[in-house]
Protein backbone atom coordinates (compact mmCIF):
# COMPACT_ATOMS: atom_id res chain seq x y z
CA UNK A 1 0.00 0.00 0.00
CA UNK A 2 3.10 2.25 0.82
CA UNK A 3 3.25 4.92 3.07
CA UNK A 4 0.01 7.41 4.58
CA UNK A 5 0.25 11.06 5.16
CA UNK A 6 -1.66 12.93 7.22
CA UNK A 7 -2.46 16.46 6.06
CA UNK A 8 -3.73 19.26 8.02
CA UNK A 9 -6.29 21.96 7.08
CA UNK A 10 -5.37 25.19 7.17
CA UNK A 11 -7.19 28.65 7.13
CA UNK A 12 -9.51 29.16 4.97
CA UNK A 13 -11.23 26.18 5.51
CA UNK A 14 -12.80 26.77 8.51
CA UNK A 15 -16.99 25.97 8.45
CA UNK A 16 -19.78 25.86 10.83
CA UNK A 17 -20.01 23.01 12.83
CA UNK A 18 -16.47 21.96 12.13
CA UNK A 19 -15.37 19.06 14.94
CA UNK A 20 -18.81 18.40 15.92
CA UNK A 21 -19.37 14.70 14.40
CA UNK A 22 -15.86 13.69 15.75
CA UNK A 23 -16.71 15.55 19.17
CA UNK A 24 -20.10 13.12 19.22
CA UNK A 25 -18.71 9.87 18.13
CA UNK A 26 -15.02 9.52 18.90
CA UNK A 27 -14.24 9.28 22.61
CA UNK A 28 -10.41 10.26 22.47
CA UNK A 29 -11.45 13.38 20.45
CA UNK A 30 -14.13 14.58 23.18
CA UNK A 31 -11.84 14.24 25.86
CA UNK A 32 -9.22 16.07 24.26
CA UNK A 33 -11.56 19.39 23.08
CA UNK A 34 -12.60 18.90 26.70
CA UNK A 35 -9.51 19.34 28.30
CA UNK A 36 -8.32 22.55 25.51
CA UNK A 37 -11.90 23.77 26.00
CA UNK A 38 -10.89 24.77 29.40
CA UNK A 39 -7.77 27.00 28.26
CA UNK A 40 -10.50 29.47 26.13
CA UNK A 41 -13.81 28.25 27.19
CA UNK A 42 -16.40 28.99 24.14
CA UNK A 43 -14.00 27.83 21.31
CA UNK A 44 -16.08 24.52 21.10
CA UNK A 45 -19.56 27.00 21.05
CA UNK A 46 -18.05 28.76 18.12
CA UNK A 47 -16.84 25.68 16.53
CA UNK A 48 -20.52 23.58 16.63
CA UNK A 49 -23.07 26.85 16.24
CA UNK A 50 -20.95 30.06 15.34
CA UNK A 51 -22.00 31.66 11.95
CA UNK A 52 -19.55 32.16 8.66
CA UNK A 53 -18.67 35.83 9.66
CA UNK A 54 -17.58 34.81 13.11
CA UNK A 55 -15.11 31.86 12.26
CA UNK A 56 -13.98 33.92 9.21
CA UNK A 57 -12.33 36.43 11.86
CA UNK A 58 -8.28 35.21 12.29
CA UNK A 59 -8.84 35.52 15.99
CA UNK A 60 -11.42 32.64 16.20
CA UNK A 61 -10.70 30.98 13.35
CA UNK A 62 -6.96 29.43 14.55
CA UNK A 63 -8.01 28.20 17.70
CA UNK A 64 -11.60 26.91 16.52
CA UNK A 65 -9.67 25.66 13.01
CA UNK A 66 -6.98 23.57 15.66
CA UNK A 67 -9.46 22.17 17.49
CA UNK A 68 -11.39 20.62 14.46
CA UNK A 69 -8.04 19.76 12.74
CA UNK A 70 -7.02 17.64 16.24
CA UNK A 71 -10.37 16.13 16.33
CA UNK A 72 -10.07 14.84 13.64
CA UNK A 73 -6.48 13.79 13.31
CA UNK A 74 -7.38 11.72 17.09
CA UNK A 75 -10.02 10.68 15.86
CA UNK A 76 -8.95 8.89 12.63
CA UNK A 77 -5.48 7.63 15.11
CA UNK A 78 -8.19 6.22 17.29
CA UNK A 79 -10.46 4.38 14.47
CA UNK A 80 -6.78 2.63 13.33
CA UNK A 81 -5.53 4.81 10.51
CA UNK A 82 -1.41 5.65 11.25
CA UNK A 83 0.82 7.80 9.75
CA UNK A 84 3.79 7.52 8.47
CA UNK A 85 4.62 11.66 8.11
CA UNK A 86 2.83 14.60 8.49
CA UNK A 87 2.38 17.88 7.46
CA UNK A 88 -0.14 20.95 8.11
CA UNK A 89 -1.05 23.97 5.92
CA UNK A 90 -0.24 27.27 7.85
CA UNK A 91 -2.35 26.98 10.74
CA UNK A 92 -2.85 23.05 10.48
CA UNK A 93 0.95 22.84 10.62
CA UNK A 94 0.48 23.25 14.65
CA UNK A 95 -2.00 21.12 14.86
CA UNK A 96 0.04 18.52 13.32
CA UNK A 97 2.62 19.73 16.16
CA UNK A 98 0.61 18.49 18.76
CA UNK A 99 -0.54 15.51 16.65
CA UNK A 100 3.34 13.85 16.76
CA UNK A 101 4.43 15.39 19.64
CA UNK A 102 6.54 18.12 18.77
CA UNK A 103 4.57 20.16 21.38
CA UNK A 104 2.03 19.08 23.56
CA UNK A 105 -1.63 20.06 22.51
CA UNK A 106 -1.77 22.34 25.70
CA UNK A 107 1.14 23.89 24.61
CA UNK A 108 0.09 24.25 20.90
CA UNK A 109 -3.11 25.77 21.99
CA UNK A 110 -1.99 28.22 23.80
CA UNK A 111 1.04 29.01 20.72
CA UNK A 112 -2.10 29.07 18.52
CA UNK A 113 -4.32 31.37 20.81
CA UNK A 114 -1.33 33.91 20.80
CA UNK A 115 -0.69 33.65 17.12
CA UNK A 116 -4.59 34.34 16.52
CA UNK A 117 -4.31 37.37 18.36
CA UNK A 118 -1.26 38.88 17.08
CA UNK A 119 -2.18 37.96 13.48
CA UNK A 120 -5.59 39.56 14.06
CA UNK A 121 -3.67 42.71 15.52
CA UNK A 122 -1.09 42.63 12.50
CA UNK A 123 -3.99 42.85 10.51
CA UNK A 124 -6.05 45.57 11.55
CA UNK A 125 -2.73 47.59 11.30
CA UNK A 126 -1.80 46.68 8.66
CA UNK A 127 -4.77 46.51 5.97
CA UNK A 128 -3.64 43.67 3.37
CA UNK A 129 -5.25 40.99 1.02
CA UNK A 130 -4.64 37.66 -0.25
CA UNK A 131 -5.37 36.87 -3.86
CA UNK A 132 -4.70 33.26 -5.90
CA UNK A 133 -2.88 33.58 -8.94
CA UNK A 134 -3.72 30.70 -11.29
CA UNK A 135 -2.62 29.80 -14.64
CA UNK A 136 0.92 30.85 -14.27
CA UNK A 137 4.27 29.88 -12.63
CA UNK A 138 5.66 30.37 -9.65
CA UNK A 139 8.28 32.22 -11.11
CA UNK A 140 5.94 34.35 -13.48
CA UNK A 141 3.89 35.27 -10.03
CA UNK A 142 7.66 36.52 -8.60
CA UNK A 143 8.31 38.25 -11.44
CA UNK A 144 5.03 40.15 -11.40
CA UNK A 145 5.14 40.68 -7.81
CA UNK A 146 8.71 42.27 -8.44
CA UNK A 147 6.66 44.94 -10.48
CA UNK A 148 5.17 46.42 -6.94
CA UNK A 149 6.50 47.76 -3.92
CA UNK A 150 4.19 45.49 -1.33
CA UNK A 151 3.10 42.08 -3.36
CA UNK A 152 4.77 38.95 -1.94
CA UNK A 153 4.10 35.73 -3.35
CA UNK A 154 3.37 33.59 -0.06
CA UNK A 155 1.60 30.14 -0.91
CA UNK A 156 3.41 28.46 -3.19
CA UNK A 157 0.73 25.36 -3.31
CA UNK A 158 1.28 23.70 -6.33
CA UNK A 159 1.91 24.09 -9.93
CA UNK A 160 -0.23 26.88 -11.40
CA UNK A 161 -1.74 28.12 -8.48
CA UNK A 162 0.65 30.98 -6.03
CA UNK A 163 -1.07 32.84 -3.59
CA UNK A 164 0.68 36.42 -3.06
CA UNK A 165 -0.31 38.76 0.06
CA UNK A 166 -0.50 42.55 -0.42
CA UNK A 167 -1.36 45.80 0.51
CA UNK A 168 -5.10 46.95 -0.24
CA UNK A 169 -3.76 50.07 -2.57
CA UNK A 170 -1.69 47.70 -4.64
CA UNK A 171 -4.16 44.95 -4.68
CA UNK A 172 -5.83 45.51 -7.54
CA UNK A 173 -3.63 46.87 -9.81
CA UNK A 174 -1.34 44.22 -9.32
CA UNK A 175 -4.62 41.52 -10.23
CA UNK A 176 -5.05 43.79 -13.31
CA UNK A 177 -1.36 42.68 -14.11
CA UNK A 178 -2.37 39.24 -13.45
CA UNK A 179 -4.96 39.49 -15.92
CA UNK A 180 -2.77 40.80 -18.55
CA UNK A 181 0.20 38.21 -18.15
CA UNK A 182 -2.34 35.62 -18.98
CA UNK A 183 -3.56 34.34 -15.69
CA UNK A 184 -5.84 34.01 -13.22
CA UNK A 185 -6.45 36.39 -9.80
CA UNK A 186 -8.69 35.06 -7.58
CA UNK A 187 -9.56 36.96 -4.59
CA UNK A 188 -9.19 35.24 -1.10
CA UNK A 189 -12.23 35.81 2.14
CA UNK A 190 -9.43 36.15 4.65
CA UNK A 191 -8.55 39.14 7.01
CA UNK A 192 -5.25 40.44 6.41
CA UNK A 193 -2.09 39.50 3.97
CA UNK A 194 -0.53 36.60 6.03
CA UNK A 195 2.47 35.17 5.67
CA UNK A 196 4.16 38.18 5.01
CA UNK A 197 6.08 41.30 6.05
CA UNK A 198 2.75 42.51 8.10
CA UNK A 199 3.26 39.59 10.26
CA UNK A 200 6.69 40.37 11.72
CA UNK A 201 5.27 41.50 15.32
CA UNK A 202 3.24 37.95 15.17
CA UNK A 203 7.03 36.55 14.62
CA UNK A 204 8.24 38.47 17.71
CA UNK A 205 5.97 37.55 19.45
CA UNK A 206 5.81 33.57 18.77
CA UNK A 207 9.42 33.67 19.07
CA UNK A 208 9.59 35.43 22.59
CA UNK A 209 6.49 32.84 23.48
CA UNK A 210 8.54 29.61 22.55
CA UNK A 211 11.80 30.35 24.96
CA UNK A 212 9.50 29.31 27.75
CA UNK A 213 7.91 26.22 25.82
CA UNK A 214 9.15 22.76 26.05
CA UNK A 215 9.94 20.79 22.84
CA UNK A 216 10.09 17.02 22.36
CA UNK A 217 11.45 15.64 19.07
CA UNK A 218 7.98 14.52 16.42
CA UNK A 219 7.27 10.74 17.27
CA UNK A 220 6.75 11.09 13.23
CA UNK A 221 7.95 12.44 10.85
CA UNK A 222 6.86 16.21 10.44
CA UNK A 223 7.63 18.61 7.30
CA UNK A 224 7.86 22.26 8.13
CA UNK A 225 5.86 24.37 5.93
CA UNK A 226 9.52 26.88 6.34
CA UNK A 227 11.49 24.54 4.57
CA UNK A 228 9.87 21.59 3.68
CA UNK A 229 12.27 19.50 5.16
CA UNK A 230 10.80 17.65 8.85
CA UNK A 231 11.50 19.08 12.30
CA UNK A 232 13.70 18.72 14.85
CA UNK A 233 13.72 19.81 18.51
CA UNK A 234 16.81 21.51 18.19
CA UNK A 235 15.45 24.02 14.88
CA UNK A 236 11.18 23.93 16.14
CA UNK A 237 11.20 27.20 17.68
CA UNK A 238 12.89 29.03 14.79
CA UNK A 239 10.65 27.82 12.33
CA UNK A 240 7.38 27.39 14.38
CA UNK A 241 8.09 31.42 14.93
CA UNK A 242 9.01 32.22 11.47
CA UNK A 243 6.28 30.30 9.80
CA UNK A 244 3.75 33.26 10.28
CA UNK A 245 5.58 35.77 8.48
CA UNK A 246 7.45 33.33 5.97
CA UNK A 247 6.09 31.54 2.79
CA UNK A 248 4.52 28.55 3.02
CA UNK A 249 6.52 25.83 0.54
CA UNK A 250 3.36 23.31 0.29
CA UNK A 251 4.48 21.89 -3.66
CA UNK A 252 7.77 21.29 -2.05
CA UNK A 253 6.41 19.69 0.98
CA UNK A 254 4.55 17.50 -1.02
CA UNK A 255 7.41 16.70 -3.52
CA UNK A 256 9.60 15.62 -0.28
CA UNK A 257 6.89 13.24 1.21
CA UNK A 258 6.66 11.68 -2.30
CA UNK A 259 10.29 10.83 -2.43
CA UNK A 260 9.86 9.47 0.69
CA UNK A 261 6.99 7.07 -0.46
CA UNK A 262 4.12 8.43 0.52
CA UNK A 263 1.37 6.65 -1.85
CA UNK A 264 -1.80 8.14 0.25
CA UNK A 265 -2.38 11.33 1.41
CA UNK A 266 -5.43 11.80 4.26
CA UNK A 267 -6.64 15.62 4.60
CA UNK A 268 -7.97 16.19 7.72
CA UNK A 269 -10.11 18.77 9.03
CA UNK A 270 -12.81 20.71 7.29
CA UNK A 271 -12.82 21.33 3.25
CA UNK A 272 -11.19 19.75 0.19
CA UNK A 273 -8.28 22.18 -0.60
CA UNK A 274 -5.27 19.98 0.00
CA UNK A 275 -6.86 17.28 -1.73
CA UNK A 276 -7.48 19.17 -4.67
CA UNK A 277 -3.76 20.60 -4.82
CA UNK A 278 -2.36 16.91 -4.00
CA UNK A 279 -4.02 15.40 -7.40
CA UNK A 280 -2.61 18.41 -9.33
CA UNK A 281 0.17 17.40 -8.14
CA UNK A 282 0.35 13.69 -8.06
CA UNK A 283 -3.29 12.21 -9.41
CA UNK A 284 -2.00 8.67 -9.28
CA UNK A 285 -1.72 8.52 -5.90
CA UNK A 286 -5.08 8.41 -3.19
CA UNK A 287 -6.27 11.34 -1.67
CA UNK A 288 -8.75 11.25 0.31
CA UNK A 289 -10.79 14.11 2.45
CA UNK A 290 -11.97 13.33 5.95
CA UNK A 291 -13.64 16.34 7.99
CA UNK A 292 -16.82 14.12 10.03
CA UNK A 293 -17.22 10.38 10.90
CA UNK A 294 -18.52 9.56 8.10
CA UNK A 295 -15.70 10.61 5.97
CA UNK A 296 -13.55 8.49 8.10
CA UNK A 297 -15.39 5.45 7.43
CA UNK A 298 -14.34 5.70 3.62
CA UNK A 299 -10.92 6.63 4.24
CA UNK A 300 -11.32 3.38 6.39
CA UNK A 301 -12.63 1.32 3.70
CA UNK A 302 -10.49 2.90 1.20
CA UNK A 303 -7.02 2.16 2.98
CA UNK A 304 -8.36 -1.29 3.68
CA UNK A 305 -9.05 -1.74 0.07
CA UNK A 306 -5.44 -0.43 -0.91
CA UNK A 307 -3.75 -2.60 1.24
CA UNK A 308 -5.31 -6.01 -0.18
Amino acid sequence: MGKIAFLLAGQGAQKPGMGKSFYESSPAAKKLLDSLEMLRPGTLQTCFAGEQETLNRTIHTQPCLFLADLACAVAATEAGLSPDMCAGFSLGEWAAAALTGLLTPEDAFRLVILRAERMDDCALRHPGAMTAVLKLSAEQVQDLAAEFREVYPVNFNAPGQTVVASSRDEVEAFEARVKQAGGRAMRLKVSGAFHSPYMEDARQALSDALEGVGLREAQIPLYANLTAEPYNKDVAREWLSRQAASPVQWQRTIEAMLRQGAETFVELGPGATLTGLGRRMAPEKTWINVEDSEGLNKALETVRRNAC
